[in-house]
């Protein structure tokens, strides 16, 4: 069994592999159409886009690990069938439990894989992204400074010490000049929220203004401060939240928990990204009693047809099931948690049914 796992792990990695490759090409390429639309815009040029693009590609390696899991394992045991090594095992005395176990074992690698992608190389690749693309664009971007991050919008020079996934600011500093670069004033802000109607609303202000004779402190409950700086432009160093790593994402739930704000859209993406890299073993396991079913007549193409459709509906599912979830206010683990436990159902039922016969 031994030598028969070696061979299995050896086909499974290859075609997964494959499928992956031609996955990611596809994707890749639909996110160069996308760019291709904004070239020329604030001298974004084609080599800027490949690069953005290039940067991506660990994200959407993330998303689609599972659907390429399928689809190669599925292969992959297709051809055994149609070969009659599924039934050389069989007849050997391998149960189709054995045989689970052993491909089980081989989906932890994939298991592992996902979990390095979506936790310490997805996320950090498309904050990079996001800041080169703002660079690339000529738009204003923070520099990630010791003092934290720094903005120029006009006369102002704008200081944020952190900014919260929600494109919420903190310790927001202002400082004004006038055409002779003398400065005028510094507005000291606790925190910064933006409306798209009204624009940035400070609030716990300590203004600072400097006259010619004199310097006057005053502290404001708010202020409205009128400035074409949006959240898509301060939350460069940000991910959205499916893309964050689950590190950042439990700090940020605490954080919200904490201020007594709803964090259903984060629980919901922290239980996804805990859960997501064991969809690869239901990926797996699903994918079994497809190929151990009418081995007499295989059709490889319709096999792997019925895997692209499984996979796309997993795929569709889960950012469905996430959306009902923060719409109709459902249990965080629910929500992420729905599409695998459905699947893995499904995968019980197969092999329950392959088993009778």
């Amino acid at each position: 069994m031994k030598t028969a796992q070696k061979y299995l792990r050896r086909e499974i990695l290859a075609s997964t592999l494959l499928v992956l490759g031609a996955f990611l090409c596809l994707f890749t390429f639909f996110d160069f159409l996308a760019e291709l639309e904004d070239l020329g815009k604030g001298g974004y040029e084609l080599k800027h886009a490949i690069i953005f693009v290039a940067l991506s590609i660990p994200s959407r390696a993330y998303e689609v690990m599972p659907i390429a899991v399928l689809i190669g394992t599925l292969y992959a045991l297709t051809q055994f069938a149609r070969n009659s090594e599924l039934t050389v095992l069989r007849a050997s005395g391998v149960s189709s439990m054995r045989l689970l176990g052993c491909i089980l074992r081989i989906g932890l690698i994939f298991v592992i894989a996902t979990f390095v992608l979506g936790e310490y190389v997805s996320p950090p690749l498309e904050r990079v992204a996001q800041k080169w693309r703002l660079r690339s664009t000529n738009a204003s971007v923070p520099q990630s400074l010791r003092t934290g991050m720094w903005v120029r919008d006009g006369k102002l020079f704008v200081n944020m010490s952190r900014v919260l996934p929600d494109t919420t600011l903190e310790t927001v500093k202002i400082l004004e000049f006038d055409d002779s670069h003398h400065l005028v004033s510094i507005n000291l802000a606790e925190r910064g929220t933006y409306s798209r109607n009204q624009g940035w609303l400070l609030t716990n202000i300590q203004q600072t203004r400097f006259y010619p004779d004199k310097i006057v402190s005053t502290k404001l409950p708010e202020l409205r401060w009128a400035s074409e700086l949006t959240p898509e432009m301060v939350s460069v160093v940000m991910v959205t939240p499916e893309r964050m790593s689950i590190s950042t994402l439990y700090q940020y739930i605490h954080h919200l928990e904490t201020n007594a704000q709803n964090s259903g859209r984060y629980e919901i993406a922290f239980w996804k990204k805990l859960v997501y890299p064991l969809a690869a073993l239901v990926m797996m396991g699903l994918a079994l009693p497809f190929s151990l079913g009418n081995q007499r007549s295989i059709n490889v193409g319709a096999r792997v047809m019925m895997g692209v459709m499984l996979g796309i509906g997993f795929y569709l599912l889960n950012g469905l099931f996430s959306n009902l979830g923060v719409i109709n206010n459902w249990p965080p683990m629910l929500s992420a948690t729905a599409p695998s436990l459905g699947f893995f159902v499904l995968a019980v039922v197969l092999m329950w049914t392959v088993d009778r016969r």
